[in-house]
């Protein structure tokens, strides 16, 4: 059996590992890579494997660094089956179509620019119709159900509780070159454990190797009490101003989140009210999907949406749809909380709300999950004074606030904690989906807790033998 690491290694977007078993070729995710643009263009637009020859994709969950590229997959020769669960298949009927929305008016933008200095224009890697037939291709699995894959490979979901039908992966191997029985878990990405959403991440028993996620390595979320305060505290200090809060928010389970958590503050008395605005079409359309599968949220969680008023619905809240709805957001007065997509501010209407509010004092820009290296999200996170927005040069002048607490992945203690519950010999452990110095960080932290196995941190296009 085999592993090359694909994508996620060495970073924390592109996820993408290959496994070789059996004369199968499993693909583990298969995500786009988000970063500079000419460097994401050329990784997305490549894969360093045949796509034809490709049996079968496992999906861990529907974020766009780890779904995002099947269309490409598909369109270039990948035929075979993209295992998930029904949720994610779900997400995904919504957000790879926008995703190739995202990315054909990337390129249409990049080709405008090329124009001027006499470049060839740019074709985009997929489109909108590849993305909406890459999910006929979907097979689903329900957590805890066994399927056949492969020749000798049995695939087990369950639970990752990091965002609507996340899943870790199980492969149990009949490795039919040296006749061993192997466990395989690939975490996809972890969940936070206490989230008001969704489950706990599950634990897995008798596990020989391990892919696992390093994104916050060596660091920590906020506690859950002390952020919900200060978030408060934002709150009302945009109402004193009477200023605006804009949030940018992944459209699947962040976006939600902070809709049951606005909504829990509002039934406690803690903030008064205020308008609120979901702008991201995207962001409507997950929430209601997340309705849709209300079973397999936190049963606390399922039982707010029926016993109370609607959190994903309450008073104050208007979800945007309409180009000009979405515009006519730069002329509300008085203060206001705008949630738009994207997270990491690399695409979308969010975009749109930063150029209108960040030169502006009164504002707060608040970011409550992770943003890529050189995304403008981090640059914003990281203090940059001046940021470009599509093409034109902005001075930042607006408040920049972080709630990490609000992350849908584990922090260093949380990684740690699910992997003490992960049982077995755990004899390989391969860190991928982290920044060098994250990963580096959980490296130690997990060798030093788990002396008897070997911990390593993946290396891009990196070939282990098992």
């Amino acid at each position: 059996m085999k592993i090359t690491f694909c994508g996620a290694a060495g970073t924390t977007t592109g996820s993408k590992h290959l496994i070789e078993v059996n004369d199968a070729r499993i693909l583990l995710d298969c995500g786009l890579y988000q970063g500079r643009r000419s460097e994401s263009i050329e990784r997305n637009s490549h894969f360093p494997f045949d796509p034809e020859k490709i049996d079968c994709v496992i999906l861990s969950h529907a974020h766009i660094d780890h779904s995002g590229n099947l269309p490409h997959l598909c369109k270039k020769g990948f035929k075979g089956n993209i295992f998930s669960t029904p949720a994610t298949r779900d997400l995904c009927s919504i957000m790879l179509p926008d995703a190739a929305h995202i990315h054909e008016s990337d390129i249409a933008w990049l080709n405008r620019h090329r124009k001027k200095d006499d470049l060839p224009a740019l074709q985009p890697s997929y489109s909108r119709e590849d993305a909406e037939k890459c999910l006929r291709q979907f097979v689903t699995l329900g957590y805890d159900r066994p399927m056949q894959v492969a020749d000798g490979v049995r695939l087990t979901f369950i639970d990752a509780g990091h965002v609507l039908g996340s899943a870790q992966v199980i492969l149990d191997i009949q490795d039919q070159e040296d006749g061993q029985k192997k466990r395989l878990l690939f975490s996809g990405d972890i969940g936070r454990f206490g989230n008001d959403l969704l489950n706990d991440p599950a634990t897995c028993e008798a596990v020989d190797y391990v892919i696992m996620e390093s994104t916050y390595g060596g660091r920590r979320h906020e506690a859950t009490a002390d952020s919900t305060e200060h978030l408060c505290n934002i709150i009302r200090r945009i109402q004193q101003r009477r200023s605006r809060l804009i949030i940018p928010a992944f459209a699947v389970e962040r976006t939600q989140q902070l809709l049951f958590t606005l909504d829990g503050l509002r039934h406690e008395n803690r903030i008064g009210p205020i308008q609120t605005f979901v702008d991201s079409p995207l962001a409507v359309k997950a929430t209601e999907i997340f309705r849709l599968h209300v079973g397999e949220m936190k049963p606390e969680a399922a039982q707010a949406l029926f016993m109370r008023d609607d959190p994903f619905g309450f008073e104050g809240l208007r979800l945007i749809r309409g180009v000009e709805e979405s515009k006519a957001l730069n002329k509300i007065k008085g203060p206001a909380i705008i949630i738009s997509a994207s997270g990491m501010a690399e695409s979308g209407r969010i975009l749109h709300h930063l150029r209108q509010n960040i030169t502006h004092r009164d504002n707060i820009l608040l970011f409550v999950g992770y943003c890529a290296e050189n995304t403008l999200g981090w640059k914003l996170r990281h203090g940059y004074p001046h940021v470009s927005i599509l093409g034109d040069d902005f001075p930042v002048h607006a408040e920049i606030e972080t709630l990490d607490s609000f992350s849908g992945h584990a922090d260093h203690d949380e990684l740690l904690t699910w992997f003490s519950k992960v049982g077995g010999l755990k004899k390989r452990v391969f860190l991928v989906h982290g920044e060098p110095q994250s990963t580096e960080a959980l490296q130690i932290a997990l060798q030093a807790a788990h002396p008897a196995g070997c911990v390593e941190s993946a290396v891009f296009l990196q070939t282990v033998e098992l």
